[in-house]
C-alpha cells in the first residue's frame, strides 16, 4: 500500500505515508494555499450573503502558475472573446479560488490528523472519505499544475529531458515531487474508479 491508494469498504481511499511524505505533502499544500491567496472574509456588520455575489477580478493573473490554475475561458485572442473571458472570470474566479483553498485545506487537515498517529520512522495509513478523496484529487491536480508550470513542462515535452536531470541540477527535487504527485494522483483516480 505504500504510496499506492486502495479502496476502502463503503467508498473512499487509503494510502500509507511515512513522516517525510506527510511533511512534503503538507508543505506543498500550505504553499499552494499561499499562492492562491486568502479568501476575503466578510467585513463585520456586512451582509454575508452579499459576499456570495461579490465580483472577482476581470484580468488574468500575471503569475504563470496562477494563470494555469485560473485560465481564460476562451483561448481565442479576438476582442469579443477576450471580453467574454474577462466577464466569465469576474463571476467565477472567486468561487474557483475558494474551492481550491478548501481542497488544499482538506489535505492539510487530514495530514495533521495522520502525523500524530504515526510513530517515528513508521508509515501511517491515511483513510479518506469519498468527499475527502475528491478534495485530495483536486489538490493533487493543482499541485502538479503549479509545479509543472514552474518547471515549464509542456504537453509537447516528449523528449523526457527534464526527467533525466543530474542530481546536481537544482530543479531535481521539484521534478521528483512532480513525478511523485503524478503517481499519487493516478493511483487515487484508479482507486476511485474501481470503487465506483
Amino acid at each position: 500500500m505504500a504510496g499506492h491508494f486502495e479502496v476502502l469498504p463503503g467508498g473512499g481511499a487509503a494510502v500509507a505515508l511515512d513522516e517525510v511524505e506527510v511533511s512534503i505533502l503538507r508543505s506543498l499544500a500550505v504553499q499552494l494555499m499561499e499562492l492562491i491567496g486568502l479568501g476575503d472574509e466578510p467585513v463585520e456588520g456586512e451582509d454575508p450573503l452579499a459576499a456570495l455575489f461579490a465580483e472577482g477580478p476581470s484580468e488574468a493573473p500575471s503569475d504563470p502558475a496562477l494563470k494555469r490554475l485560473f485560465p481564460d475561458a476562451y483561448a481565442d485572442e479576438s476582442e469579443e472573446l477576450r471580453s467574454a473571458s474577462s466577464e466569465f472570470r469576474r463571476y467565477t474566479e472567486n468561487d474557483l479560488r475558494a474551492r481550491k483553498r478548501q481542497d488544499a485545506l482538506a489535505v492539510i487537515r487530514s495530514l495533521d490528523g495522520l502525523s500524530s498517529a504515526a510513530g517515528e520512522g513508521e508509515a501511517a495509513v491515511l483513510k479518506l472519505t469519498p468527499d475527502e478523496s475528491r478534495a485530495w484529487l483536486g489538490a493533487l491536480n493543482d499541485l502538479r499544475l503549479t509545479i509543472g508550470t514552474r518547471l515549464e513542462v509542456t504537453d509537447e515535452d516528449e523528449s523526457g529531458e527534464l526527467y533525466r536531470l543530474p542530481d546536481s541540477d537544482p530543479r531535481k527535487p521539484m521534478v521528483m515531487a512532480y513525478l511523485w504527485l503524478g503517481a499519487l494522483q493516478e493511483s487515487l483516480v484508479e482507486t476511485l474508479l474501481s470503487g465506483a
